[in-house]
């Protein structure tokens, strides 16, 4: 009734949240980098041009590029067996529009790989994680435009030939379905030409929304059809931000609410990538916003072939959807926004902290699809206080680990296929919401302080200690 032999346990960071060196060795400028720390504004802001007199957070971040030894014997020392990284698109080509891959890019993830397969760790690829070239901002508005979709399987094409032997499992988008809600137009289809401001200043129209994400959701059905045929040995996987959501009352209209919001913002993705073409609901989902998606012929038969073998799912919250004015809105920065639940406590950033709520979404999940699924974000932000003698004693996030692992331990029981784990930030790293580094996930604590200030030393949390007892005993021993 635990988790399988050979479950996979690890940890998972985004490129531009923790690699640094933003232009060294031939990368380009993605969409993050135009963004500046939001310490003060709760939240990033994007500038059209770099301004050298700035501080934006992802250009030094935690400096990995030149760090990934020792974290990833940090991890090892863990027990990770499985390494959650993405790809940053800028290295690779710098521009996007390169016909040829840049060298010191694909040697750098070489490095990588092997450093990780050293250690007996399975590198899980994203192959997309938030990481536009700005270039094709500029040029075709980032995913709205049809051109990205030949870009992005360039990319791919290079990465799946270069890293065959090093890298069996793939996630084509991260958090594909974040593009429905309004943050995703910044991070997720980069739909901000010509934008400078805060993400919650940027306005697109529901149809260009959707419009931005088909080519996306053709872009990775073209991929993985493309592994599949060349690459019998790649698992490739969706990832979905599962955010569940709850009806607030037990009146018949907050549960249709709440039916529609999961069909609208979490459903709605998977459904094509895993089923292989757009569900029942879609049509009435379009005419209610005006949205008229233009298909291009060939679009529905690529959905259809290119379906997923693994459902993977960052797992963070959940909140409440109703209907009646005197539903209490979550505070903090609270990316999904909702009601506040009275039986949940929440985290400083107004995340609601529900370990069932993740045993529920995974039987949710697996019940509407059959296939495995990993969790492959799950994690607290908290501010952390270093002790004289340099110790982080974060009984807090031991306690948020021991509650979602006995929650998936209970899932697993209920009878769902799950492949592995990997804990968001097994070091602290940029948070992607705000640019805030006070907003820490790690297990390992890094010197790096909101003003970029900091000697990017790592020490061991207690949380480390923890994990790695977690990870020896297969999610056995989870302590009192």
């Amino acid at each position: 009734m635990g988790f399988k032999k050979g479950f996979l346990w690890g940890g998972a960071c985004a490129a531009n949240q923790f690699e640094g060196a933003w232009d060294l060795d031939g990368k380009g400028d993605s969409v993050p980098d135009h963004c500046k720390g939001g310490v003060f504004n709760k939240q990033k802001v994007i500038t059209v041009d770099i301004d050298p007199r700035q501080l934006y957070p992802s250009h030094e971040a935690i400096d990995f590029y030149h760090h990934y030894k020792e974290d990833i014997a940090l991890f090892a020392e863990m027990g990770f067996n499985v390494f959650r990284t993405s790809i940053n698109w800028c290295r690779i080509f710098p521009t996007g529009l390169e016909t040829e891959p840049n060298e010191a890019g694909l040697r750098f993830y070489d490095a990588i790989f092997d450093e990780c397969l050293r250690h007996g760790i399975e590198p899980l690829v994203t192959l997309s994680h938030y990481e536009t070239p700005y270039a094709l901002v500029r040029r075709f508005n980032g995913w709205l435009g049809h051109e990205l979709i030949a870009c992005y399987e360039k990319l791919c094409h290079v990465l799946f030939e270069r890293y065959k032997d090093k890298v069996r499992y793939w996630l084509t988008f991260n958090e594909i379905n974040c593009s429905t809600l309004g943050f995703g137009a910044m991070f997720g289809t980069s739909i901000l030409r010509g934008f400078e401001g805060s993400r919650d200043k940027l306005e697109v129209s529901p149809n260009d929304r959707l419009q931005a994400l088909h080519h996306q959701l053709v872009a990775s059905a073209r991929v993985v059809r493309y592994a599949h045929e060349r690459y019998p040995q790649f698992k490739m996987g969706c990832m979905t931000v599962f955010l569940q959501t709850y009806a607030a009352t037990c009146d018949p209209a907050d549960e249709l609410k709440n039916q529609h919001n999961m069909r609208q913002h979490v459903w709605y993705t998977s459904d094509v990538q895993v089923r292989g073409c757009y569900p029942s609901y879609a049509k009435r989902l379009w005419a209610q916003s005006d949205v008229h998606l233009k298909m291009e012929p060939g679009d529905e038969e690529v959905l259809r072939e290119g379906t997923v073998d693994f459902f993977g799912l960052s797992y963070y919250m959940t909140n409440l959807v109703g209907t009646h004015d005197d539903l209490e809105e979550v505070g903090g920065s609270n990316v999904a926004g909702g009601g506040r639940n009275p039986y949940l406590a929440a985290s400083e950033w107004g995340w609601q902290i529900d370990p069932d709520g993740l045993r529920f979404s995974l039987n949710e999940i697996y019940d509407r699809y059959q296939i495995p699924l990993m969790v492959v974000e799950n994690g607290l932000g908290a501010q952390d206080v270093v002790e004289d003698d340099g110790s982080v004693h974060d009984t807090y996030r031991i306690d948020y680990l021991r509650r979602h692992v006995t929650a998936m331990r209970e899932a697993v029981a209920d009878g769902v296929d799950l492949m592995g784990y990997t804990w968001w930030g097994p070091l602290d790293l940029v948070s992607n919401g705000t640019g805030e580094m006070r907003k820490r996930y790690g297990f390992i604590f890094v010197d790096k302080h909101d003003d970029g200030t900091g000697t990017l030393a790592r020490s061991r949390k207690d949380s480390f200690y923890y994990y790695q007892r977690v990870i020896a005993s297969n999610g056995e021993d989870l302590g009192d």
